[in-house]
């Protein structure tokens, strides 16, 4: 009797959402799991297509309405910069030496100029500080200088997305970014002394760091469950110049990793290249400042991994911020389908826009351009309908750049941010994820049980959209079953 009144209550729910004929075609399992989330259907944009574009769509509801795909809009700028750019393309970061070296002494300027690479992390930067010494240069009497005017980009408050700035996603974009502008620390419990020792990466110059902190009591010991350690921790990141934590570190927590972003944005940089050329024993009489490059030589470079090993890091983890740098990167070299020159002028939001748009109408579609602001879908008014994101798919799949893309999705149960959905479709999809608050999306391609392979995208945008993951698992393991 209930499940008969449960039925009853979910068919009077899609008769008023939209037409029968698509109420009748929904699979029940997923109409009931929405049902469950309290999502209506109205709420749903979903299409599954075959990948080729060989068959009619095996389902599709609202796929033509434009919604907002949270960081499945990454789909759009990784395919596009995998088109323009190449596989291949990788970002230099050229070190320039101004002045003479003598007896290991450097009198004059060092220079490092940005080219918007995404992964110069704190181990690419030591590998750069240590070339340098390489060259017999152990003291710089002048000043290391950052060339950041490859990115034209205005500055952004961190908090002015979600009021969350010290979260890593919300970094900004720069032409030298370092290390994501994130502060990594690692608590390490010494029960013998009863603390926790806590480890900073990388140093920053002019930053005091707290690096112990006391063990709390296990309060259920024995179960691995240690709480929520950050709250415990109590601590203070509001003074840029000093982090320090007012509690303690619950002892049953064991080691534990901790990213925030720093607290100046702005000096992040600067601090991280200071910090760790006097960590590595060289010494500096200047300051490390914001400059040009002059007119000389470059001494050496550092190159980053290829792109088609970026957009792993983009795709499977949702990198933000290298999202961002990415879609800066294509005004920055003037990409164009046709492999135009660059202009050498300085990358810009408004170019980018521009250069996708131009590529999305000779590449995807005259219709259904993307309305998109910084590529990384981090944004309230991003747009893009399924219709136009299953063009995208399909193309990609049809085009020789389909191994590259797809390799960099998340597989579902496996790896990236799914790797912790566990569903009938272990394994058995690629799929972009996207989450925000009122939205969640998934968008990619299913393997499915006959040898087929589909393009899937779905879309909630709705207050309960978080509610939803379970209806698209379903979603995803019935287009797995298609025998």
């Amino acid at each position: 009797m209930a499940l008969s009144l449960y039925f009853r209550f979910l068919f009077a729910l899609c008769a008023t959402s939209f037409p029968l004929a698509f109420a009748q075609a929904l699979p029940p399992e997923v109409a009931q799991a929405l049902a469950r989330a309290k999502v209506p259907l109205d709420a749903l944009s979903v299409l599954v297509v075959d990948a080729e574009g060989k068959a009619p769509a095996r389902l599709s509801h609202r796929a033509q309405v434009p919604v907002n795909p949270a960081s499945v809009m990454k789909l759009v700028t990784t395919y596009a910069a995998l088109d323009l750019l190449g596989p291949g393309y990788t970002w230099r970061t050229p070190v320039f030496i101004e002045g003479a070296v003598r007896e290991g002494t450097l009198y004059g300027n060092l220079y490092l100029k940005g080219s918007g690479d995404p992964k110069l992390v704190a181990e690419r930067l030591w590998l750069l500080l240590r070339r340098v010494q390489g060259l017999g240069i152990k003291n710089i009497a002048g000043d290391i200088v950052l060339d950041r005017s490859a990115f034209e980009v205005a500055p952004v408050d961190a908090a002015s997305f979600d009021g969350e700035p010290l979260r890593p996603y919300n970094a900004s974009p720069e032409a030298l970014l370092v290390n994501y502008k994130s502060l990594v620390m690692t608590f390490v419990p010494d029960r013998t002394a009863n603390i926790a020792t806590v480890q900073f990466e990388p140093p920053l110059a002019g930053v005091q760091f707290q690096t112990r902190v006391p063990l709390l009591p296990e309060k259920n010991k024995g179960n691995g469950d240690c709480g929520d350690y950050r709250a415990a921790l109590r601590a203070d990141f509001a003074n840029p110049a000093r982090i320090s934590f007012a509690g303690g570190y619950p002892a049953s927590c064991g080691e534990k990793v901790w990213p925030v972003a720093y607290a100046d944005p702005l000096s992040y940089s600067a601090r991280a290249v200071e910090g760790l050329w006097r960590e590595m024993g060289g010494k500096l009489s200047g300051t490390v400042r914001e400059g040009r490059v002059p007119e000389v030589s470059a001494a050496f470079e550092v190159v980053s991994p290829p792109l088609a090993e970026v957009i792993r890091d983009i795709n499977k983890y949702s990198n933000n911020v290298m999202a961002q740098q990415l879609f800066l990167t294509l005004s920055l070299n003037g990409a164009t389908p046709n492999g135009a020159a660059g202009s050498g002028e300085a990358a810009t939001l408004a170019k980018s826009q521009e250069v996708l748009r131009q590529w999305w109408t000779d590449r995807i579609s005259r219709d259904d351009a993307p309305t998109l602001g910084n590529g990384s879908g981090l944004s309230r008014e991003d747009r893009i309908s399924a219709q136009a994101l299953a063009r995208l798919l399909q193309s990609a799949y049809r085009s020789p750049l389909m191994p590259e893309l797809m390799s960099s999705l998340p597989i579902t149960g496996v790896d990236g941010t799914l790797k912790n959905r566990r569903s009938a479709a272990q394994g058995s999809a690629h799929l972009k994820t996207g989450s925000l608050r009122d939205v969640t999306a998934v968008a990619g391609y299913v393997h499915g049980a006959s040898g087929k392979r589909y393009a899937l995208v779905a879309v909630v945008n709705h207050p309960n959209a978080n509610a939803a993951r379970p209806a698209f698992d379903a979603l995803v393991a019935w287009a797995v079953r298609d025998n």
